[in-house]
């Protein structure tokens, strides 16, 4: 009587179990976010513009959804929710670092759908952000993607200054050593 009274006696909906995709050596990036596709280059923080955390590209979003751009899993899932990190079914670990200087804000306005050790497939919901927010607070809504253990790519082909859909348009070809 209790449980239902307080609701307890409603079964926690789960989501139902990804399937991956078997490893094959390349791993196709799609875009995390809608906007548009630039260089690293033109992100304003030199830790992402001169690629010292890694090679990858940025998004200067037009909307404040984040969906997962590959097969894989969330390894790391910020506790300020301003950056995830996943691991594609090939090894490779990305990272998707949303605004610049958005750490500050100590999760205010970002909402996660996702915890670490998550299965996800390309499109699903990770984080959502409050875009007037973050420019009002933080220093760019830019987000870079970025490939954190490049030691593990042989070979990238990037697809820069093109408008990107998420989880549609391809941004990243990696080719795994």
């Amino acid at each position: 009587m209790l449980k239902k009274l307080f609701g307890l006696d409603k079964k926690e909906e789960k989501k139902p179990e990804v399937q991956m995709p078997e490893a094959d050596g390349k791993d196709v990036v799609v875009s995390p976010i809608t906007g548009k596709a630039v260089s690293l280059s033109e992100v304003p923080d030199p830790t992402f513009a001169e690629k010292m955390m890694g090679d990858g590209i940025a998004i200067q979003p037009s909307e404040g959804t984040v969906v997962s751009p590959v097969h894989g899993e969330i390894v790391q899932l910020f506790p300020t929710k301003h950056a995830v990190g996943l691991r594609t079914v090939n090894g490779v670990e990305i990272l998707i670092h949303i605004g610049i200087e958005t750490v500050n804000m100590q999760g205010e306005g970002f909402e996660a759908f996702v915890k670490e050790g998550d299965k996800v497939a390309a499109g699903d919901k990770l984080i959502t952000f409050d875009m007037d927010l973050v420019n009002e607070k933080a220093e760019s809504t830019i987000t870079p993607i970025i490939i954190t253990n490049g030691d593990a790519v042989s070979e990238l082909q990037k697809e820069e200054n093109i408008d990107v859909t998420k989880g549609e348009t391809s941004i990243l070809t990696i080719t795994v050593k």
